[in-house]
């Protein structure tokens, strides 16, 4: 049977949040049009959708399988019924909806904060019987939280369907306590507007309530047990079952002997056979326990457990009193009766559960009998010379003894996966508060040193301490607020926690009075919230972090939720310690990292340069840029990377950048400093002395010059990405550029490419972490990046912006630098050019020739030093170089004078003797030129010298 969700929804629309992952509609509507959306979407959502989309579900579906013959008698809704009843009353008035689906789905009931929703909702909403399973509805509370086998919530567009995109919802798996399966899924459905962290602690809550009731309903055959061997005793004593526990002594054991006792019995009682065994208990002392197969009046067989005292005789069963109360704000049992006369699961013991993880506990059998008849457990009185006890009774494989040590288990596993993921100090403090809350505490507050957060370890923790985080089941309470600094009395009990350097157990904190010294009204406050606390100490490697303090509201702690919370707190001590020797050496990485990278830029006028560098988010490596003026109103471009990260990453990254610059400065084409480089890094390689030359330092680097007064660019690059091209129309290219290979593999030539780069055109020059990320392919970031930049008129600041909004991961895993350049042209009326033969007769005329452009320029003042060069210049060209000679000048922040022939040989500046009659031209050179130097072409040399404008 199929019914239609045809009716309007009443809750109000609203539009998700895409940060947290709550409803992101943009990402929806781009997945279902076939767009990736990798990032912006939690996994487990997106996951499901492309489940549900796989299984040719409609987003527009209004239509869900029905179920007639659905189990609405079944264990589960006889355990549920009084839960979802106090839900109901807990949610009274509001527009919550509540409800149960079993292990494939099928919603078996339902509740309303408000009767009205009845009406006003449609039938899929209202009604037991349709089913939500994920393969035929698609992404939802109930059948995410099946698939995910965890609590799970849904907001707003991360619904697949269309029909529930205005609600939200939070789900949570029902377990058997004794198998762990899953027999249903409790779920609460509300609008958006009605979002609260509290409802996580009020699902849990529920949810282990119904666990507790399907207990109760196992327990059955383990009571029927309970009543044949307190029959067998009656016999015994010659008294009523009732009669006999009351005359009982009772068996007085220490904690540490009772836990090897129930150890053992549980290794009796998995092997269903008749037998005694002796066990030595601490100070040389032994008891016998006897495991006696037993079958109860309706047939079940289990097996009972009894201790033997030396001496003993065979009077009626001993038991070992303990109780545990219910869930708070829970019902229990129905009638008073029935919950009296019903053992409760007790905490496990976890040695005992580790051997047998389904055992069922019978210690309590004493309490069931005189519970029903007294309404109080047994008295404990001085123990008996001859005595004899039961320990446990229950059928093999089979008990309720291991659920509470299951469940810590479960935390403990769901620790150690969860905390210590980030490397961030505040941000695993938050992960060990989240852990424990609900299930270990009902509030967490943790205090760090500031010192730590910083990454440092603190010379005073005590002193420096501050509160970092606070988080509970909810919010409001009267706790020192986070930033704070926190000073404790000397009573209290987190100071003897940080003194002694063990937990602290503080069971009824009204009663704890150095705690209620240290701040009466303080104190009096939180009392009104909270009822027992657990104080432990963060401690790593010898340091002392800080401190958690664990608060309950409910029943008091034990030492299980001791050993527990300090099992936690180690844990979390540990990632607290990575993550602050993390912060600390990420810290001084960066720094060093900053302090290599340029500081500024140079002024020149061929290119517009914006820059940006955005560290990993995980580690700090080796990415660098720089921007190089070079001879000839020529501007060098340089981005490179370093492999992997860290400090040796990042001091080699300076290494590189210095020789690169240096290489660059010699006037080197863009290959032959690649060349340069990849034989540094090589060297760098061999003479690393934990490398043993097995090649672990490598780089990548792009290198181009561009030449303002050709418009022309000529690049080269080693195994990096190539650059983009943006034209000044807006069209985007990539230049075919041979990649050639990383720097340090040694022996290998690299290609340079030259290219025409019209003015206010844009190169953009970046490293790989912008366009490499595991989540994404590489040839779809680049064309997210061409469509980035294929917008004309921007400048080269507002490049940088847009592409790190709209390219850059949103979590970089590596290091990203980019470097955009808006060139710009030599004017053609600052540039002069001249040719002639090598012919001593001319260089007059070329003087004459210079002397009136610069006239033409308005620089008479520098015509003085340019005239002395340019003839010194050209001698030296026509009487030691070879023809055609080529004279220009370039008009620029300087005033530029180049003298090119065809010969290879350079001059050297050398200091002339006093008896020598030449060798003083390049030295007159030098002092009127604010520099000079030598350019290799081709074919030929340039010999170049720089003037200041003000030069007399």
């Amino acid at each position: 049977m199929v019914r239609s969700d045809s009716e309007p929804t009443p809750i109000p629309t609203a539009t998700g949040r895409a940060t947290g992952g709550t409803g992101p509609t943009r990402f929806r509507e781009r997945f279902l049009q076939g767009e990736p959306v990798d990032t912006g979407v939690r996994t487990p959502i997106l996951s499901s959708w492309r489940r549900s989309l796989a299984l040719g579900l409609s987003p527009d579906q209004t239509v869900l399988p029905f179920r007639e013959d659905f189990d609405s008698g079944g264990r589960l809704v006889r355990a549920a019924v009084p839960v979802l009843d106090r839900l109901q009353t807990r949610f009274s008035g509001s527009e919550m909806n509540i409800s149960l689906a079993d292990a494939s789905g099928t919603v078996l009931l339902r509740r309303f904060g408000q009767s009205s929703l009845l009406r006003k909702l449609p039938a899929i909403q209202t009604v037991p019987g349709f089913v939500f399973a994920e393969q035929v509805a698609g992404t939802n509370g109930i059948g995410l939280a099946l698939a995910e086998r965890q609590l799970i919530r849904v907001y707003g567009a991360e619904h697949f369907a269309e029909r529930s995109q205005r609600g939200a919802c939070i789900a949570l798996p029902v377990r058997d306590p004794l198998s762990g399966r899953i027999e249903g899924i409790l779920c609460f459905g509300y609008p958006l507007s009605a979002e609260t962290p509290a409802l996580t602690a009020v699902i849990r809550k529920a949810a282990q309530a119904t666990e507790r009731r399907l207990l109760r309903q196992s327990s059955t055959r383990e009571r029927a047990l309970l009543q044949a061997y307190l029959a067998t005793g009656a016999d015994v004593s010659g008294a009523d079952a009732a009669d006999g526990l009351d005359r009982a002594p009772t068996l007085d054991l220490r904690p540490r002997d009772r836990e090897i006792l129930k150890e053992k019995a549980a290794e009796l009682i998995s092997g269903a056979q008749r037998a005694a065994v002796d066990v030595s208990l601490p100070g040389g002392r032994r008891i016998t326990l006897v495991s006696r197969p037993m079958t109860s009046a309706s047939g079940v067989q289990g097996i009972a457990i009894e201790a033997l005292l030396p001496g003993s005789a065979p009077g009626a069963p001993l038991l070992l009193p303990h109780q545990v109360d219910e869930v708070s704000g829970f019902p229990t049992a129905e009638g008073t009766a029935e919950s009296a006369a019903e053992p409760a699961a007790e905490p496990a013991v976890l040695s005992a559960a580790r051997s047998h993880p389904r055992l069922a506990v019978a210690e309590r059998a004493g309490r069931a009998g005189r519970a029903g008849r007294a309404g109080r457990p047994p008295e404990i009185v001085e123990p008996s010379p001859a005595a004899r006890g039961l320990v446990l009774l229950g059928e093999p494989h089979v008990g309720a003894y291991a659920v509470a040590a299951r469940r810590r288990l479960e935390l403990l596993s769901e620790a150690s996966a969860r905390m210590g993921t980030t490397l961030d100090v505040r941000r695993t403090a938050e992960e060990l508060a989240e852990t424990a809350v609900p299930r270990l505490a009902d509030f967490v507050t943790v205090d760090l040193p500031e010192a730590a957060l910083r990454g440092e370890e603190s010379a005073d923790p005590v002193e420096d301490l501050r509160r970092t985080v606070v988080h509970g089941i909810r919010d409001g309470l009267p706790f020192t607020p986070v930033g704070k600094r926190i000073e404790f009395g000397p009573t209290a009990p987190q100071l003897r926690c940080l003194t002694s350097g063990r937990a602290v157990l503080e069971p009824d904190l009204k009663a704890a009075a150095g705690w209620l010294a240290q701040d009466p009204e303080h104190t009096r406050q939180l009392l009104e919230h909270v009822h027992s606390l657990i104080a432990v100490p963060l401690v790593a490697r010898g340091v002392l972090l800080g401190i958690a303090s664990f608060y309950r509201a409910g029943e008091p702690y034990g030492d299980d939720d001791r050993s527990l919370a300090q099992e936690l707190s180690t844990r979390a001590a540990l990632s607290l310690d990575n993550a602050r020797r993390y912060t600390h050496e990420r810290a001084m990485v960066l720094a060093l990292q900053r302090r290599l990278l340029p500081h500024g830029l140079p002024d020149q006028d061929a290119v517009e340069v914006a820059h940006r560098y955005l560290p990993a988010e995980s580690d700090v490596g080796g990415d660098w840029y720089d921007v190089i003026p070079l001879s000839g109103s020529r501007i060098g471009l340089l981005v490179g990377d370093v492999v992997g990260h860290g400090m040796l990453s990042a001091a080699t990254m300076g290494r590189l950048r210095t020789a690169a610059r240096s290489y660059a400065e010699l006037d080197f084409p863009p290959d032959e400093v690649l060349v340069h480089l990849d034989n540094l890094v090589g060297r760098l390689d061999r003479e690393d002395p934990d490398g043993e030359g097995v090649g672990i330092i490598g780089a990548t680097c792009l290198y181009a010059i561009y030449d303002p007064t050709t418009q022309r660019c000529v690049m080269a690059r080693a195994g990096h990405p190539p650059p983009a091209l943006v034209s000044p129309d807006g069209t985007v290219s990539y230049p075919d550029l041979p990649a050639g290979p990383p720097l340090g593999l040694g022996g290998l030539p690299f290609d340079a490419v030259e290219i025409d780069v019209p003015q206010d055109s844009q190169l953009v020059l970046y490293t790989d972490g912008l366009i490499e990320d595991r989540h994404r392919d590489v040839d779809v970031v680049l064309e997210q990046l061409r469509e980035a930049l294929a917008q004309p008129g921007r400048t080269p600041e507002e490049t940088c912006q847009a592409i790190l909004d709209t390219v850059a991961p949103a979590h970089p895993c590596d290091d990203i630098a980019l470097l955009v350049a808006r060139t710009h042209a030599l004017d053609p009326d600052r540039i002069a050019t001249w040719e002639l033969p090598a012919d001593p007769a001319l260089v007059s005329d070329v003087r004459a020739a210079a002397l009136r452009q610069l006239a033409d320029w308005g620089l008479d003042e520098a015509s003085f030093a340019a005239e002395l060069i340019l003839s010194e210049l050209v001698t030296n060209a026509v009487r030691h170089g070879s023809g055609p000679i080529r004279v220009r000048l370039l008009y620029d922040r300087a005033l530029i004078c180049e003298v090119s022939d065809a010969a290879n040989t350079a001059p050297h500046l050398r200091r002339a003797a006093s008896t020598d009659e030449g060798g003083r031209g390049l030295f007159l050179v030098a002092q009127l030129s604010r520099s000079w130097g030598t350019r290799y072409l081709a074919q030929g040399k340039v010999i170049w010298a720089e003037c200041e404008l003000d030069a007399a």
